[in-house]
């Protein structure tokens, strides 16, 4: 067992933290001199393949993937794996069916944020300004789910206190993000999704040494849990479950603000399809290795569910009982790097939106100037002041992360998930559904998220996206279809450039951003 504040499981985490700021001051003085809001908010459109995935994986895995929904796995069985992979095909569908359709619309009037988009396509200051609260909303609760699972995980495993871990690696998260902005979260997920990928592969090998070898393991769960091996685990995986979950944990993840964005940040074609099919093996490896891990822990935790303290203790007692001393402090990093990236992704998204789709606009819309130098000090505070917030909710922590996580999935997808496909992809879409849609939707998902109701059993998520259509559907018949004007824009009837094309349509806009048609 790990003493009380053990120095030597520390270290390795403080050194890997040390280089996530290191990176943060290193892209500063990168970007120092180019244009603020492209270079902080998306990274001057410049991510090759490899970091792309990396990115969008890292942001995608949060530490629920690696402390609570491991714990479900352990309780649960093979049910939870079955359900969880579906999330194998996330990155490759938000990137297939996004990433080239808001790479291009962003170049013709340099949009730098998904709201920038929704703007555009819509013509609504009204409308992107709520989706710029619905973002920063849903974002605090899935950061809070962060800070939690990953203080958790820090104490547990190194001795020291919930308060200590908490303050650690969120002044660490903030710090970097605040300084390098968009391509420091963007380099420093690839270094956390590498370390997820070391630490899945660690504790697998360790887990399995533990339990005297995977058929020893598996003949321990046959005679003492032997429902966890059925696909529905003795009622504890309902159907209803099932087709709930992928709807909130797979296809509707493809309209995540803090995925499709990523979209908007890539070099070329080339990139996008290595992003692709690179994002799919890593986040399919990732998922079904931890989930799969967390069923192989009941050879090293063998006792009831209540002795270790909850699901969201099971892997990190499982990481002290099965690693050597010594690579305790390395294994922490991978679910913690989880943790980091998530929040690092999230705090860069909701600080665009609020000064980049609220602020900046605003007073660009009124004729104010604002210069480089103030954006940028407002951009760090707006990016520090959030992290703030989120880490004094954290001081309280909430139980089960992964339905903290859940909600938060379930209220951006409600809000984002129609507006963006029908938006991009359906020229009778308009203001007044898109409107109806976004903040009906999201209501009847809220209600009945804080009242329990459910429809035959299934989550609110069904409720929420059901509503959400229809509102879109009623709005685009009865509203006043696009201006033309717009439709030429997003559906152009000639043939979209050529990707080395992109960006020669427009003029150059010095603060960047989807205020007005640029294009010629």
């Amino acid at each position: 067992m790990i003493n009380e504040g053990n120095l030597s499981t520390l270290l390795p985490l403080l050194i890997f933290m040390g280089f996530m700021v290191a990176i943060g001051f290193w892209v500063r003085r990168q970007n120092a001199g180019k244009n603020f809001v492209q270079s902080y908010f998306i990274g001057n459109h410049d991510l090759g393949g490899f970091v792309l995935a990396m990115t969008t994986v890292a942001t995608y895995s949060s530490v629920s993937s690696f402390v609570g929904g491991p714990g479900m796995a352990w309780q649960i069985g093979f049910g939870w794996v079955y359900m969880a992979v579906v999330q194998v095909t996330a990155i490759f569908l938000v990137l297939g069916i996004f990433g080239k359709r808001v790479a291009m619309l962003s170049r013709r009037f340099d949009a730098v944020t998904v709201v920038d988009i929704i703007r555009e396509r819509f013509q609504s200051d009204g409308l992107a300004a709520m989706a710029a609260f619905i973002i920063v909303l849903f974002f605090c609760g899935t950061m809070t789910a962060q800070f939690v699972g990953g203080a958790k995980l820090f104490a547990t495993v190194t001795g020291y206190s919930y308060e200590m871990g908490l303050l650690l690696f969120g002044l660490v998260v903030v710090l970097y993000t605040s300084i390098g902005g968009f391509r420091a979260v963007a380099i420093t997920d690839t270094c956390c999704a590498i370390m997820m990928m070391v630490g899945i592969a660690l504790l697998l090998y360790y887990v399995l040494e533990a339990g005297g070898g995977y058929a020893a393991i598996m003949e321990n769960i046959h005679l003492n849990h032997p429902e966890m091996l059925e696909p529905l685990s003795g009622g504890h995986m309902p159907v209803g479950l099932y087709l709930t979950q992928w709807i909130l944990v797979g296809i509707c993840t493809i309209a995540l603000p803090q995925s499709v964005v990523r979209g908007i940040s890539y070099k070329d074609t080339k990139s996008l399809h290595k992003a692709m099919l690179i994002g799919t093996v890593v986040v399919g490896f990732m998922n079904i290795g931890v989930n799969f891990t967390g069923i192989l822990a009941h050879g090293v935790l063998t006792g009831p569910l209540e002795g270790y303290g909850g699901v969201d203790y099971i892997i990190p007692k499982t990481i002290v009982a099965a690693l050597p001393p010594a690579l305790v402090g390395f294994a922490i990093i991978g679910p913690l790097a989880a943790s980091i990236s998530t929040i690092s992704g999230l705090l860069i998204v909701a600080s665009s939106a609020i000064v980049k789709d609220v602020y900046l606009h605003h007073a660009q819309k009124h004729g104010r100037t604002v210069t480089g130098c103030q954006l940028r000090r407002l951009s760090t505070a707006a990016t520090a002041v959030i992290g703030v917030i989120v880490f004094c909710i954290a001081l309280t922590p909430p139980s089960l992360i992964w339905l903290i996580n859940m909600f938060a999935f379930g209220g951006l997808e409600t809000a984002f998930f129609w507006t963006l496909l029908l938006g991009l992809f359906w020229r009778r879409a308009n203001r007044l559904g898109a409107i109806l849609s976004m903040g009906g939707g999201t209501i009847a998902y809220c209600l009945t998220q804080g009242l329990g109701f459910k429809f035959m059993g299934l989550h609110q998520i069904t409720i929420g996206i059901t509503v959400s259509l229809a509102f879109f559907l009623l709005g685009a018949y009865l509203g006043k279809p696009q201006e033309a004007k717009v439709l030429q824009v997003f559906f152009p009837e000639s043939h979209d450039p050529d990707p080395k094309d992109w960006g020669m349509e427009k003029e150059p806009c010095p603060l960047g951003g989807g205020q007005k048609y640029l294009t010629k």
